[in-house]
């Protein structure tokens, strides 16, 4: 436990942001992994849909700092080749 009053309430504020983001992490991830259950389906329409939900998931992710933006191009990237293969 930090003895040093700065200390005490970076490790609050950490806490906080750790909850934050685990949310945004997970909610892209979801998005994620219902658009390849979407895509192994075979329903273009609603593999369209999960994939669109996917992207903007991502996307909010990157804009608020929980990964980064190339991280979020890439995985984009290879969502976009999954769904165009199945077509």
């Amino acid at each position: 436990m930090a003895n040093i009053k700065s200390q005490i309430k970076r490790n609050r504020q950490n806490i906080k942001r750790r909850a934050r983001n685990r949310v945004v992490r997970g909610n892209f991830r979801f998005a994620l992994r219902k658009a390849d259950l979407a895509i192994e389906s075979g329903d273009v329409k609603e593999a369209e849909t999960a994939a669109q939900a996917a992207t903007k998931a991502l996307d909010k992710a990157a804009a608020k700092g929980v990964i980064h933006k190339n991280k979020a191009a890439r995985q984009k990237s290879r969502l976009m080749q999954r769904l165009h293969s199945m077509e």
